[in-house]
């Protein structure tokens, strides 16, 4: 007899194991499957591994900053030694969220969902039932389809290296790109980053970007813009890289950094009247989909937010009150979202180009900030912001940050934004100084 549960999740990551676990705290049945690793991609293969590594980064950065300034000697990265620390952390992901998953008693599966031509949902072939269901399958890395794709490695790869190779390359200027070259260059690797046009990172402020590019150029990185790498040969002394014009560039490893895409070619959707894009799965505001019963979350679903683990567990949230009782449609905060290169790239709210294209409403604050004493105790060797002012309340709205410490800022200004305070009101709170936090009432 098969059981009909009150909701089925399809997907164990931060987004899938939140719903399941509000919903049951609800008193609701669940079941909830995963193909791959419990988790997901965050905690695995993603963020969270990503920063431990970049601890290590961020340690000799600082330590190469304060040369002559109170430190002598700059340590050398030992991969085998942070890799250790890294799995030390992510071995035991899967057992420990699957062992979270049945301690609250949540049925779980592990294998392939798939939507029938009937509308039954399987897995592996066992028929599942439920009232609703919630798709939070992720993303995964895009292959770019060209000539030798298979010698590509993707960032799941990187972040599993046993040793650093002496030559490194990434393609695709995005987010992955950016982080990892970093990470490999501090390595003490030979790092190049190839983009398809002039314009890496084109969701951040141009002006920041190039300053990124300038400081990575200026740790060793070669930045290989306006390159479309169309083949990859294997040759006896590496990868040769190669595009239709002069490009041509031997690695030792090349890892495709060209983005993620949805998880949902394999789930038959389909069959269920689900409609989906290159975006992801596609959603109403209260994040359902063509089939009143069927709901997406998360990375996979096409709504106008960055794809972010706490945006996955925001819309869990959500999407658990409104199944327990429906209400208004899903808003959304200001979301800061960051680039964990070396320095740090971050913004949140509204930009200084869509300021610019309001000059009536909006006041761009351009600000070097190199020498206020928060970086300059820390030889900070660039500090730069953009802040976005709104005229009539005099609140900050938005900001553009590059620095070491750019991570901590948009997180402050995220809640100037969302508390919606003025510099007097500010001004009224006390915060300890001389910290990052004390220089709020600067940007305004």
């Amino acid at each position: 007899m098969t059981t009909q549960y009150d909701v089925i999740v399809i997907g164990g990551g931060p987004a899938g194991t939140a719903m399941a676990g509000g919903l049951r705290a609800q008193g609701k049945s669940v079941l909830i499957i995963e193909a791959d690793l419990w988790g997901g991609t965050c905690p695995n293969r993603g963020c969270d591994p990503k920063k431990i590594l970049l601890s290590a980064v961020e340690a000799k950065r600082q330590a190469q900053n304060l040369q002559g300034h109170g430190l002598s000697g700059v340590p050398d990265v030992d991969w085998p030694a942070l890799m250790a620390t890294k799995r030390g952390y992510t071995d035991g992901i899967n057992d420990g969220t699957l062992a979270g998953l049945k301690s609250q008693a949540i049925a779980t599966l592990h294998g392939q969902a798939y939507f029938r031509a009937d509308g039954q949902l399987t897995v592996d072939g066992t028929v599942v039932t439920g009232k609703d269901y919630v798709i939070a399958t992720g993303q995964r890395p895009v292959i770019l389809p060209i000539t030798g794709n298979e010698c590509f490695k993707t960032s799941t790869d990187f972040l599993n290296l046993n040793t650093m190779p002496k030559r490194v390359t990434f393609v695709g200027g995005g987010y992955v790109g950016f982080e990892l070259a970093t990470i490999a260059r501090a390595a003490g690797a030979e790092v190049h980053l190839i983009h398809h046009n002039r314009r890496p990172l084109k969701a951040f402020d141009p002006d920041l970007v190039q300053a990124l590019m300038a400081n990575l150029t200026a740790q060793g990185v070669t930045i290989d813009l306006d390159v479309n790498l169309n083949k990859i040969t294997p040759q006896a002394t590496g990868l040769q890289l190669t595009d239709d014009a002069n490009f041509n560039l031997m690695t030792d490893l090349v890892v495709c950094s060209a983005g993620r895409q949805p998880n949902v070619d394999h789930l038959g959707l389909e069959n269920v009247g689900v409609t989906y894009s290159r975006r992801g799965v596609q959603v109403n505001n209260h994040l359902q989909t063509a089939n009143p019963h069927i709901y997406a979350i998360g990375d996979v679903s096409d709504t106008p937010v960055p794809k972010l683990t706490p945006l996955a567990g925001y819309e869990a949230r959500y999407l658990v009150g409104d199944l327990i009782k429906a209400g208004a449609p899903i808003s959304y905060p200001a979301v800061p979202t960051e680039v964990y290169a070396d320095p740090k790239l971050a913004e949140v709210g509204i930009t200084a180009a869509q300021a610019s294209a309001a000059p009536a409403t909006y006041q761009v604050k351009t600000l070097d900030m190199t020498h206020w004493f928060t970086y300059y105790r820390l030889q900070t060797p660039q500090a730069l912001a953009k802040v976005v002012v709104d005229k009539a309340s005099g609140r900050v709205v938005g900001a553009s940050f590059l620095s070491e410490l750019a991570d901590e800022m948009v997180n402050y200004v995220a809640l100037l934004i969302d508390k919606q305070l003025t510099l007097p009101e500010l001004q009224r709170l006390i915060l300890a100084y001389p910290t990052p936090a004390s220089d709020l009432q600067y940007l305004y």
